[in-house]
């Protein structure tokens, strides 16, 4: 990855994120490795995001079988509200990102640049105050975007090159994500994959509504405890979901200890 050149003349920091790196694309490898959650592939890849960009938060959108944009991960509610308050103006950083192909960076949203080239979208979020920078990664396909990974900052400012370089490695691990190997070995069309992860979306959103109910929850503690019920079981977390809103399952997620996963975090600079 890096020159020894380069190597020595690195700070601890710099050493650290190579870890982080390093492991989060062994983490990943690994949940494509026969069957595997597309959602919680596509969960992982925007919190990893998160951690080693240094972004605020981040989100995925994709588009349907019928061409439609829809949100498929956030690594919190304000970044989904962010993608939805998009979707439903038709306009924003994320959907030129998917229309041209092409990564978009948008430094500070509250400029007067940004107010005319999206007036709903900028009108929107400055009424929700969340975020003041986006920079949008393309989820490529042989010159095609199929969805957009979005990296939201609460301050206005640009993203280093090497870092918008390894978001756009992460969007491409998407991608490959959506486009398993198995699906192109059987002749699957592409939007049945991605109809798939929006199905499960849809029913992960149901049943975080039902937690949130339950135990009293934020959305965000709420997927929580989706998720690490999931995970200890071994079980999809779109089947999770499934019986916390079909059957009797939501007691004992909502139960459910959280524990942090265990990332090396790279050592403060001095």
């Amino acid at each position: 990855m890096w020159t020894p050149e380069e190597k020595t003349d690195m700070n601890p920091a710099d050493t650290g994120r190579e870890h982080l790196v390093t492991r989060a694309f062994v983490s990943l490898a690994d949940t494509l490795v026969d069957e595997y959650d597309i959602i919680d592939l596509l969960d992982r890849l925007v919190r990893y995001s998160v951690e080693m960009l240094a972004a605020d938060a981040a989100g995925i959108v994709i588009t349907d079988a019928r061409g439609d944009l829809r949100a498929v991960a956030s690594s919190s509610e304000d970044a989904q509200l962010m993608e939805l308050l998009q979707l439903q103006s038709n306009e924003g950083p994320c959907l030129d990102c998917v229309r041209s192909g092409t990564p978009v960076s948008v430094i500070d949203l509250a400029v007067p640049a940004a107010a005319r080239r999206w007036p709903a979208f900028t009108a929107a979020v400055a009424d929700s105050a969340a975020f003041r920078s986006v920079h949008a990664l393309p989820l490529r396909l042989r010159g095609q975007a199929i969805g957009a990974l979005n990296l939201f900052h609460r301050q206005p400012g640009p993203l280093p090159a090497v870092d918008l370089s390894l978001g756009q490695a992460l969007a491409d691990v998407a991608t490959i994500g959506i486009l398993s190997e198995r699906a192109v070995r059987h002749g699957e069309v592409l939007n049945e994959q991605l109809q798939s992860a929006l199905n499960s979306r849809v029913i992960i959103e149901q049943a975080k509504g039902v937690l949130t109910q339950k135990g009293n929850l934020s959305m965000d503690a709420a997927f929580d405890r989706l998720r690490s019920f999931a995970r200890n079981r071994n079980m999809r977390l779109s089947e999770v979901a499934r019986q916390v809103v079909e059957a009797d399952l939501a007691d004992d997620v909502v139960a459910t200890r959280v524990v942090a996963p265990r990332t090396p975090r790279p050592p403060r600079g001095t």
